[in-house]
């Protein structure tokens, strides 16, 4: 089964197409954008051992001559020194503006190599072939594209819209139990954000997307389902809001927390960015409630299904010291979400009913991360 899924955005549309053995059939999907038949593929270590050799095959299968580099993996390669790699090395391929480049793998390639395409030649055009379920889910649509900075994550970037993404769901197969549910905190945004019902279906077949010993079939199908409705909701989003001038800043719910503890853990493997979205979620309700929003089963009731999946849900499931609210607090200044010097939320008013916030007291703020940073 394909389904695809439009992004309507006039010269810029194209398709997210999400299926099994995509990998396989990679050079039918390709080959009508292509010039001429030679791609340059960026990806990463972890990726290139298990996938790329497939990938390959399924572009010589077309003719499709193929150059690649790859990256150590890790959100440490979103970096200055890492994307002039890339950007050298395409230039040394010589990559021309009508050729097409692949970033294939998760959330940190897909970024790094989308920045990479926007600014060489001023612009190349590239394929999205995310490998994890974050990506699938969320990074690899929309052409958000960037790298980390000291100051703080994503703060140098470009919009760039991929000309097609392929979402193999087979590939989620060989992830980590932690990669799969740190993917899984963007699945569950999407429900949390603006579709209760899918928030619903997800507490009931959350375990069988994730578990160990579902039925491969049933596993398969529950996959395909909440990637597909994820990346709908996504590109309805991005049709209305390509530049986040205001819808699609929704889709930053529980990344205004997020984003800051990724800064005070380092970027590092003590926090991966889809259990820190989960997290941020988490507070962003409890903010909610303390500001009398939504009632006070709400975050209760995200916590539980957090929890049900085995998913860190608090700071105290984060290893090592954190700074103190104050601290976390200035850091979500140096926030993209950050305008006219004010830091905006988003919160919501129930499940599935999420809006941008620009006018919360600092000190709620801090009552609910000093309440969080308790528990530690």
């Amino acid at each position: 089964m394909l389904n695809i899924v439009p992004v309507n955005l006039g010269e810029r549309s194209y398709e997210v197409r999400i299926g099994f053995d995509l990998l396989a059939g990679a050079g039918a999907h390709i080959l009508p954008l292509l010039r001429r038949r030679r791609v340059a593929i960026v990806t990463d270590e972890t990726v290139g051992a298990l996938h790329l050799q497939s990938l390959i095959a399924g572009l010589a299968a077309e003719g499709i001559a193929v150059s690649h580099l790859t990256l150590p993996p890790g959100e440490a390669t979103k970096s200055w020194a890492r994307f002039t790699e890339v950007t050298e090395w395409l230039l040394a391929e010589k990559i021309e503006r009508k050729d097409i480049v692949i970033a294939f793998g998760g959330g940190v390639i897909g970024d790094l190599v989308g920045f990479a395409a926007a600014v060489l030649r001023r612009g190349v055009r590239f394929v999205q072939i995310p490998t994890s379920l974050l990506a699938q889910v969320d990074s690899s649509v929309g052409g958000k594209t960037g790298i980390n900075s000291p100051a703080g994550k994503n703060l140098i970037g470009a919009f760039h819209q991929p000309s097609l993404v392929l979402a193999d769901i087979g590939l989620l197969n060989t992830l980590t139990p932690r990669d799969f549910l740190a993917g899984y905190g963007e699945v569950v945004k999407y429900g949390l954000l603006g579709d209760a019902a899918f928030f619903d279906w997800l507490e009931a077949e959350g375990p069988a997307l994730a578990g160990a010993n579902t039925d491969p079939a049933v596993q398969a199908a529950a996959r395909l389902r909440a990637v597909t409705r994820s990346v709908e909701m996504k590109a309805g989003i991005v049709e209305r809001d390509e530049t986040e001038e205001g819808e699609r800043a929704l889709l930053n719910l529980g990344h205004t927390f997020c984003h800051a503890l990724e800064k005070a853990t380092g970027f590092g493997e003590r926090l991966l960015h889809g259990e820190g979205v989960a997290i941020g979620c988490a507070l962003a309700f409890e903010l909610s409630q303390h500001l009398g929003l939504c009632a006070q089963e709400d975050p209760s009731r995200v916590r539980a299904h957090l929890k049900a999946m085995g998913m860190k849900t608090d700071l105290a499931d984060i290893e090592g010291d954190l700074p103190d609210a104050a601290g976390l607090l200035d850091l979500m200044g140096q926030d993209k979400k950050v305008v006219d010097g004010r830091l905006r939320f988003i919160l919501a008013r129930g499940i599935g009913e999420a809006f941008v916030a620009a006018d919360v007291p600092s000190d709620q703020v801090l009552a609910v991360l000093n309440d969080a940073l308790k528990s530690r």
